[in-house]
């Protein structure tokens, strides 16, 4: 495998809602894309998304030769893998098909040629397993919604993939502004799903107990939380409140208080009619909007919060 082969042209599998946004971030850095997608009407939908998607990453800031022309789709898998120089692939969440997929790729595509997965809950090494020419270049490339605005993708090589495919993965996301956190070892879910889904437990525990509805429980996490994490992140948002002391006299003087708080944390039910009643609660909160006004509001103050980040 050669390091020095630069990434010019992508081949994107599947373009649902995470290969479409990835897509169009490709594209908005000069990248030629070739998508494949079996599902009815999914080439229409994917040039629609990357247009209403444009606007947004005009103002992040196009690199040269960005281009939505630069997309082409195939139904065929074959035909829209040869001579890439690198695979994102977004499938289901079904190891089978997963590794199906995968044996596949390891047959059609040069041995340089990194496989990229977005999957958000299966390991690289149940993955890779079914590639019997080169497991080496295959890592997890995990993102988080939406893709062409949200900067994170967690990189977590499985346990055949070499460090210079983790090194390529990592420059190729460096490369695209993207902020690539190598992760140590596997773990299901990841670090970023494994916190989103500790704070959603709470988040709907307390709904379910009635302290607060879903629309207000929003409003703590963006008034508080959101603000602080955005800019600093727990450890270091616990260092400072430590003061002069640090995290040392924070863990020193609340540590005890925190211990007994964790040991209070609820376990939400979620029986069919707990759920339900949660269904119907956000959409109360949430349902006068249609998809595309919510999604456009929260695009629209997540670039207001990158644009914030951007200035130190």
């Amino acid at each position: 495998m050669s390091q020095s082969k630069p990434i010019r042209r992508v081949a994107v599998i599947g373009t649902g809602v995470i290969g479409a946004s990835w897509t169009a971030l490709f594209l908005a850095h000069g990248l030629e894309v070739v998508a494949t997608d079996v599902a009815p009407g999914a080439e229409a939908a994917l040039k629609h998304f990357v247009a209403a998607a444009w606007p947004a990453l005009q103002r992040l800031g196009l690199a040269s030769g960005a281009s939505q022309s630069k997309l082409t789709f195939s139904a065929a898998l074959a035909s829209a893998v040869k001579d890439v120089d690198l695979v994102q692939e977004n499938g289901p969440e079904k190891i089978d098909f997963k590794r199906t997929l995968y044996r596949e790729l390891d047959e059609l595509l040069h041995p340089s040629v990194i496989i990229a997965s977005s999957s958000s809950g299966l390991t690289m090494s149940e993955i890779q397993s079914a590639c019997e020419l080169h497991p080496e270049r295959c890592v997890i490339g995990h993102p988080f919604n939406p893709p062409h605005l949200i900067p994170l993708v967690e990189v977590v090589p499985g346990e055949h993939t070499c460090d210079e495919s983790v090194q390529r993965a990592v420059e190729f996301y460096t490369a695209l502004g993207r902020t690539p956190v190598v992760e140590r070892k596997e773990i299901p879910g990841f670090v970023g799903n494994r916190l989103q889904n500790a704070l959603s437990r709470e988040a709907i525990y307390l709904v379910e107990q009635g302290v607060v509805t879903p629309e207000d429980l929003d409003k703590v996490i963006t008034n508080s939380l959101g603000i602080r994490w955005a800019t600093v992140g727990p450890f270091l948002g616990s260092h400072l409140g430590g003061g002069p002391g640090g995290y040392r006299h924070m863990a020193e003087h609340i540590g005890k208080s925190m211990k007994k708080m964790w040991a209070g944390l609820g376990t939400p039910s979620q029986t069919p009619e707990e759920q339900e009643r949660l269904i119907e609660a956000v959409e109360t909160a949430y349902g006068s909007s249609t998809y595309s006004e919510l999604s456009e509001a929260r695009d629209r103050k997540q670039l207001a919060v990158l644009a914030a980040l951007e200035e130190n």
